[in-house]
Formats: C-alpha cells, sequence, structure tokens
C-alpha cells in the first residue's frame, strides 16, 4: 500500500485527512483506488475522460511520475506518493 499526501485545497473531500494509506500496484490504480474511496477528488484530478488532468503533479519521493512511466509507474509498499495541484493566478 501507498501512502499519499493530499494539498491542503483538497482536503475537504478528504474528511480532512493530509495523507492517507491506498492500495494499488501502479499510480494509477492507487489514484483509481483513492477516487473510489472519495469520490468527490475524482473531478479534482481526472478529467471526463478518465485522464489525469494536465495541472495535476505526482511524485514519488523527489521524482516526477511523468519523468518515470506515469500513471503506470509502479508502487512499492510504503512509497510515499505526494498529489500537487499546480496553482494559477495573476
Amino acid at each position: 500500500m501507498a501512502i499519499i499526501r493530499i494539498p491542503t485545497p483538497l482536503r475537504p473531500y478528504t474528511n480532512g485527512q493530509s495523507e492517507l494509506t491506498v492500495a494499488g500496484e501502479t499510480v494509477g490504480q492507487v489514484l483509481e483506488n483513492l477516487v473510489q474511496q472519495y469520490p468527490a477528488l475524482r473531478t479534482h484530478i481526472f478529467n471526463e475522460n478518465g485522464e489525469l488532468r494536465p495541472f495535476v503533479n505526482l511524485f514519488i519521493g523527489e521524482n516526477n511520475v511523468n519523468d518515470l512511466q506515469g500513471v503506470a509507474t509502479p508502487v512499492e509498499d510504503n512509497d510515499r506518493i505526494l498529489l500537487i495541484p499546480s496553482i494559477a493566478g495573476g
């Protein structure tokens, strides 16, 4: 199981929890299991086609999963996944 860190803006959708332990063999499976547990997160992570939104950044340790195998990146037990949505403003 992986540990996924939930950023402050998304915590209202996880009952205020900042970290969750979620099962999955890949980053994609972890995310799918996460949104099954917390359905309100789905629109913040995935677009209407079920693809990861472009402003959602995922890291395992210091490695951006886009530099690895994307959502197909394997996850080991106790891997820490950081979910970091990009924030824009002006």
